[in-house]
């Protein structure tokens, strides 16, 4: 198979029949966060929200949660596509359809879902596609997954007035998916705040540099 092939395998979405089998169990990870000590899986504190996240490698894409007032707790792992309880290795090659993502824990009297949507958009350039940078592959696509109505209609907002904002600068569209928040799989330990366990560590987040208009007194409607 040529290189070509290998690429344009890795840059399309793989069907149902054709995704790697998975297996039954999650896969082990960390008990607690490595920042904060708090239990990644839970139980979360009553009135906590969460949100899920995808913007390129999930490495820096957590860091730029986990600094925020008001986020409780994050994690890394695979979500959007066939396979369950994937490994690294099986989003890499492809064949899950799983994208990269941030489970966000946060209390949303002290930062909004709003805020959040915010600081998604400027981390990454969402208009690559099935890419972040030099990082290529369907586990890097922009991807926002709603747990409810109103998370589905403030992403589908912010979407509409970032891609304006970027329009202006002169970006292609925005290619961000917003879909129903599908099965949330934990990634191994050592993919848990890689960036506070390796503080020069790989991060190929990179943002276009253009404000996002949300949480600026622009209202989402």
């Amino acid at each position: 198979m040529s290189i070509l092939d290998l690429l344009s395998r890795k840059v399309s979405m793989p069907s149902a029949e054709a995704a790697l089998p998975g297996r039954p169990d999650p896969i082990p990870t960390a008990e607690t966060h490595f920042v904060n000590g708090r239990p990644l899986k839970g139980p979360y504190p009553d009135k906590l929200e969460t949100a899920i996240f995808g913007l390129g490698c999930f490495w820096g894409a957590e860091r730029a949660f986990w600094q925020l007032p008001g986020v409780h707790v994050t994690a890394v792992g695979y979500a959007g596509g066939h396979t369950p309880n994937p490994t690294y290795n099986e989003v890499c090659s492809g064949r899950t359809g799983h994208n990269e993502v941030v489970l966000v824990v946060y209390d949303p009297a002290v930062v909004s879902y709003a805020a959040l949507l915010k600081a998604f958009f400027e981390a990454h350039d969402p208009t690559q596609g099935m890419r972040q940078g030099n990082d290529v592959g369907t586990q890097y696509r922009s991807g926002i997954y709603v747990a409810d109505a109103a998370q589905r209609t403030a992403a589908e907002a912010a979407r509409r007035m970032y891609g304006e904002a970027l329009k202006a600068k002169g970006y292609p569209a925005i290619t961000t998916e917003i879909v129903d928040a599908p099965p949330f799989f934990f990634a191994e330990d050592y993919h848990q705040q890689y960036l506070a366990k390796n503080p020069g560590g790989y991060c190929g987040l990179g943002g276009t540099g253009v404000s996002c208009p949300i949480g600026t007194g622009v209202a989402a409607a």
